[in-house]
């Protein structure tokens, strides 16, 4: 339904109370200022569109001065020197403002440009009252009115645009409108593209988001799959143990607390494993890992294939990792066999460094590689990385992961183990 109030609406925007978005992040060319000159201005950056503007109304400022200077000194009667003066700031002002606050440069153009069309009506006689100055200026101006924003408030400012061109001379102004139609319909095309590429970029970042968010659930299903062989192995040794114990022990007290001490060892190492366990332990197709999961004593093997690989793997443990719950075994292995994964597929034929060590109430692990021998594959999407950090993370632990200088990676992990009396 119509609305009087709605049709006035986008005018008092223009007007009065609307206000311009601000500019896209990504064409803000900015250059940096030595130390020296940055000490001597009130800015670090100089933002090169709007110094582009500030230098082209400096250019307009000189030119249009000069121009009606020249034709007021030929012309009789003359006109006053201040409104020389004051076309000459009208046609630049809006210049220097347009960029960063391109509705008030508008704004600015309308109250003062009817100066410098009344001096050029004045002294070019039956001529168009408008200068080459007055129309790049303009122009530039609605564009950006046009791209910075909504398009109510740039239909408006294009009409009353029009009206004033028909009021200050009506032979120009079907020409004038369309020329300035044409620059407001450039700038509402251009403001449309940078909405849509700014959308697709939103959603791309979202999509990203998400896959890294379904990523993190599946490998946090797959380690809780994963403990749970290893606490359901323990309860098969508790349950056998608990049958065995009292006929092993055929009424000796001593053999009967010693099996009993150690079915209760085992009962407060499965309890600890079976608290690391998050998520669900099935996957969406109820299926569930029945394969004998490896740990510490099985990182040999993943050396021999690495080097197979074209690795040179160089393996620095002083002492054998003895005493390690299944689960930190486990979780190691996994982030020993991730790194070497990503060596041998971004930087083959490199050499590796693989430092395992037991540590008070921890195991560290130290994986480093060199740059390949030839080139790797192309960049992953870091699920690895991400896998990696969850099982760290999972157990209490932290994992960190960078490059090294001279174009390798390091990966470091430390996962706490809980101290037996």
């Amino acid at each position: 339904m119509f609305s009087a109030a709605a049709a006035v609406r986008p005018f008092a925007l223009a007007l009065f109370r609307g206000a311009a978005e601000p500019p896209p992040g990504s064409r803000r060319l900015t250059l940096g200022l030595p130390r020296r000159l940055a000490a001597l201005l009130p800015v670090r950056r100089i933002v090169l569109v709007q110094a582009a503007d500030v230098m082209t109304a400096w250019v307009l400022l000189g030119t249009t001065f000069s121009q009606m200077a020249d034709l007021n000194n030929g012309a009789l009667p003359r006109v006053w020197d201040g409104w020389i003066l004051l076309s000459a700031v009208a046609v630049s002002a809006p210049m220097a403002l347009r960029d960063r606050w391109p509705l008030a440069a508008w704004r600015v153009a309308l109250v003062l440009l009817p100066v410098p069309v009344y001096v050029t009506a004045a002294l070019a006689g039956s001529d168009a009252p408008y200068t080459p100055g007055m129309v790049v200026t303009y122009l530039l101006v609605i564009y950006s009115v046009a791209v910075r924003c909504d398009r109510r408030i740039a239909l408006a400012v294009w009409l009353i645009t029009v009206l004033g061109l028909w009021i200050a001379d009506r032979g120009s102004a079907p020409l004038g409108a369309v020329i300035t139609g044409v620059a407001v319909l450039f700038g509402y095309n251009v403001r449309v593209r940078r909405n849509a590429t700014a959308r697709l970029l939103l959603e791309e970042r979202r999509s990203r988001q998400a896959e890294s968010a379904q990523a993190v659930l599946e490998e946090r299903a797959r380690i809780a799959r994963e403990l749970h062989d290893v606490v359901a192995h323990h309860m098969s040794v508790i349950a056998i143990q608990a049958e065995a114990v009292p006929l092993k022990a055929a009424g000796d007290p001593a053999q009967l607390e010693a099996g009993l001490t150690e079915i209760r060892s085992l009962s407060l190492e499965a309890i600890a494993e079976l608290r690391q366990v998050l998520g669900v332990l099935r996957d969406q197709d109820g299926r569930t890992d029945t394969a004998p999961q490896p740990g510490l004593d099985r990182v040999g093997e993943l050396v021999a294939n690495a080097r197979a690989a074209g690795l040179s793997v160089l393996v620095e443990q002083p002492e054998p990792v003895a005493g390690v719950p299944p689960a930190v075994s486990l979780s190691a292995y996994r982030i020993v066999q991730e790194s070497l994964s990503n060596a041998m597929r971004h930087a083959p034929g490199a050499t590796v460094s693989v430092g395992i060590s037991r540590e008070s109430g921890a195991v560290r692990l130290r994986v480093v590689n060199g740059p390949g021998s030839s080139p790797g594959g192309p960049p992953g999407a870091g699920q690895g990385l991400v896998g990696m950090r969850e099982r760290a993370a999972l157990l209490g632990g932290e994992l960190e992961a960078a490059g090294v200088e001279g174009g390798g990676f390091q990966v470091t992990a430390r996962l706490p183990v809980e101290e037996t009396a």
